[in-house]
């Protein structure tokens, strides 16, 4: 449970008063931007449990944002990137531990990034850590790279874009393949527009279930038993959603709301993010780890835009 003292924190009543302003300017990128430098300045716990309200404002904002999609689009997008998406995944992972092979990196540590860059990032790396038994500074780093990546994306994507003048459809495409974690692919085609929001969210949780066989063989080979396999609850909630606006003609008022909802609650997941990030996983980041992540993904980003420009 919360304190009353934690809550009544210096910086943690500059962030509560920064917020309505943040929401104001409602960008994911300038949320994201604003807790980070609250947290940098400080240097202390901005909010306490961030990455729990973060989670489910994320959550929230993804399952509300099924609502404007219906059960045969969401089979259609499915259907049409699902072998662009398998093979970026192989593709990456290879590339990702070939990689960190040459450049002689640790082998967990590039495990983590190799896999974090190919799935889903930071939930790839925390759920894959126990299996490999990766020490907790390894899963740090790779953490802290992996954020630091998705912050540039949420900022250059959507310029990419532009200048490309990619569809709507390319961009969510793109930015589900191309970007690591599920909060900063929405947020990131968020910025570009609403449809390409719904595409990106349809292929990148579609992406996102190649965590179960990532985790399968993982624990064979290191013989851990039985994986725990989790498919995230709200994953069937979006489905849900999406079903729902198949079968019944939703009020416009509704479908209006939960679409202003969710761009309030993805502002709000992106703010709190972004006071997750310290000086200290910041100093973390140095050697060949930066090297390799850094690496993997400028050799990944303009391979998956150039398929995608010719696909989509």
């Amino acid at each position: 449970m919360n304190t009353a003292r934690e809550w009544k924190a210096p910086q943690t009543i500059l962030a509560i008063a920064l917020l309505p302003l943040v929401l104001y300017f409602n960008n994911p990128a300038i949320a994201l931007l604003v807790g980070a430098a609250v947290s940098l300045i400080f240097n202390k716990t901005v909010i306490p449990h961030a990455n729990i309200l973060g989670k489910y404002a994320l959550q929230s904002a993804i399952v509300l944002l099924g609502l404007k999609l219906n059960a045969s689009q969401l089979v259609q997008i499915s259907a049409d990137y699902s072998l662009l998406v398998t093979g970026y995944v192989l593709l990456t992972l290879f590339i990702g531990l070939g990689v960190g092979a040459a450049l002689n990196c640790d082998k967990k540590c590039s495990q983590l990034i190799a896999s974090g860059t190919a799935i889903c990032g930071g939930t790839t790396i925390a759920s894959l850590s126990p299996v490999i038994n990766a020490k907790p500074e390894q899963t740090g780093v790779a953490l802290t790279l992996v954020f630091l990546l998705n912050a540039v994306a949420l900022f250059t994507f959507p310029m990419v874009g532009e200048f490309l003048s990619m569809s709507q459809e390319q961009f969510g495409v793109w930015a589900a393949i191309a970007i690591h974690d599920t909060s900063s692919v929405v947020a990131t085609s968020a910025i570009y527009g609403e449809e390409a929001a719904k595409v990106a969210t349809t292929v990148k949780l579609g992406r996102t279930l190649w965590l179960i066989p990532l985790l399968l063989v993982a624990s064979i080979f290191q013989r851990a038993g039985t994986a725990k396999l989790r498919i995230p609850g709200f994953i069937f909630l979006f489905v849900l959603a999406a079903s729902l606006g198949s079968l019944v003609q939703l009020p416009e008022v509704i479908t209006y709301t939960a679409s202003a909802l969710s761009k309030i609650l993805l502002v709000v997941a992106l703010f709190c993010i972004g006071t997750e990030i310290s000086r200290k996983t910041l100093r973390g980041l140095r050697g060949r780890v930066l090297i390799h992540g850094l690496l993997l993904w400028a050799l990944v980003v303009p391979l998956t835009l150039l398929l995608v420009m010719k696909l989509a």
